[in-house]
């Protein structure tokens, strides 16, 4: 890695795009290896010329605030971090200069990447692939946009080491070489303010694929009609493998009478009886497990191992995470649902809810379905937070003007005044689930913030 990043970055004039967790991270590495070259750093907070990392750095010029984007095509190397939105520049960039750490990352250690991408489920899936290998005894490493960037381990990684990634849209769009492995969960609207359209951010996350070489393995969701479109339509060169919980196929993974089966060239058949169980409830999350066994058993992780790692897999926070029963009511955080089909899915996995608390921040998202869905669902109390919640509950009433005779509806303006409704409105022994369908950004920075001070508002009542 080190010799690699020497021939693309030694001599550069090299602009840090982005000063977050992964600039941050970037800087620390050029750094190691260059002390006095000299350094560019573009980022919209003014306030990171006062960054603590960058103290008595002689060798550095900003170019923050306003007009942060300008002028990119004066640097030979643009190392774009994920946040950055390129959708509204005023002159064209040139995009051969662009790369990023997942870009350079992969262009060493593809071999070994096992990469997850989707608009939903990645995190969870990524955590348990990485748990399940671990539990098979593989010298694992998990990172990419679950938390860790990717350039903290590459002096960690040797060559039997298994590399578990979960890559965003905004780190697949401009990379050039793709993992051994991808898996494609999903594609539903969201991040429509980061892309000029829906199509192109539906093409950045079909990037996981096209920048796949022969040899390489292509998992995806064969129920999704956009993957299945793309896939028809673009010129692939991995080994394509479909998941599916409708279909049954010679090469793919499935479900079959309760049964998820694995059929991949190479390898025996796996048979395993579909997990009843389970902490990750859904059918969302068994499709997400179908594509973590998958992807294990194409590396050969043993069938014990993947159900014990499936059975001792806790998930993660914020996720459809149970929080306990307080005042004779069960709470569940699913925070990360900032999108319709979150939401969905997050219903009709549990089948108490009494009460959902819905809405946030608007990006202009299309809730037609989800309120179509609410007005059958058996939910009685619907709690509406911020401008996405009013548009929301705006429109259920215009599609059923007699909702109010047969559900409860509330709105409010600040997150933390939900919960007095909530105890008021709902039944003993049933369920309030936090599943917003949107983002956070009016009140919180991130759905985990958010997420958070749910936890905080249940646990401290």
């Amino acid at each position: 890695m080190v010799e690699l990043l020497r021939r693309r970055l030694g001599g550069k004039k090299i602009l840090l795009l982005g000063f977050g967790r992964e600039g941050e991270s970037s800087y620390r590495v050029i750094r190691k290896l260059w002390p006095n070259q000299k350094i560019w750093i573009a980022d919209c907070n003014p306030d990171v010329t006062g960054n603590i990392l960058l103290h008595g750095d002689q060798n550095l010029e900003f170019q923050c605030g306003e007009h942060y984007l300008e002028g990119l095509n004066r640097f030979d190397v643009i190392l774009k971090s994920p946040g950055i939105i390129l959708k509204k520049l005023k002159e064209p960039v040139n995009e051969s200069r662009i790369t990023s750490q997942t870009d350079l990352f992969l262009e060493i250690f593809a071999p070994q990447v096992t990469g997850i991408t989707g608009t939903k489920g990645k995190s969870t899936t990524t955590s348990l692939i990485a748990h399940m290998l671990t539990t098979g005894g593989k010298e694992t490493i998990l990172l990419g946009n679950i938390g860790t960037p990717a350039w903290h381990f590459f002096d960690l990684i040797t060559p039997q080491t298994l590399i578990v990634n979960e890559i965003s849209s905004h780190q697949l769009e401009y990379i050039r070489h793709g993992p051994h492995i991808s898996l494609l969960l999903n594609i539903f609207e969201e991040h429509l303010d980061a892309y000029r359209s829906y199509h192109d951010y539906q093409l950045a996350k079909m990037k996981i694929a096209t920048t796949q070489v022969a040899g390489d393995y292509f998992l995806y969701n064969s129920d999704d009609t956009l993957i299945r479109e793309h896939i028809g339509s673009l010129p692939l060169k991995p080994q394509l493998i479909p998941l599916s919980l409708q279909q049954q196929f010679d090469v793919g993974a499935f479900k079959r009478n309760g049964e998820l089966v694995i059929r991949i060239p190479g390898r025996n058949e796996l048979v395993v009886h579909e997990p009843h169980n389970r902490y990750l409830k859904g059918e969302h999350n068994l499709r997400n497990i179908l594509a973590a066994i998958t992807a294990c058993w194409l590396q050969r992780v043993t069938e014990e191992a993947i159900l014990d790692g499936l059975a001792s897999f806790k998930g993660l926070a914020h996720r459809m995470e149970y929080l306990g029963c307080q005042h004779g009511i069960h709470w569940v955080n699913d925070s990360i649902a900032t999108i319709p089909e979150a939401c969905i899915a997050a219903m009709q996995s549990l089948p108490d809810v009494d009460t959902l608390i819905l809405g946030g921040f608007d990006r202009g998202i299309d809730y037609e379905m989800l309120s179509r869905f609410l007005l059958q669902a058996p939910v009685r109390t619907l709690i509406f937070n911020g401008a996405a919640g009013r548009r929301i509950g705006t429109e259920l009433e215009k599609i059923d003007q007699t909702i109010k005779t047969r559900k409860k509806l509330f709105y409010i303006n600040r997150f933390d005044d939900l919960l007095p409704l909530v105890l008021e409105h709902t039944r003993q022994g049933t369920t309030c689930l936090l599943s917003p369908a949107a983002a956070s950004y009016d009140e919180f920075r991130s759905f985990e913030e958010r997420g958070l001070r749910f936890r905080q508002l249940v646990t401290e009542e």
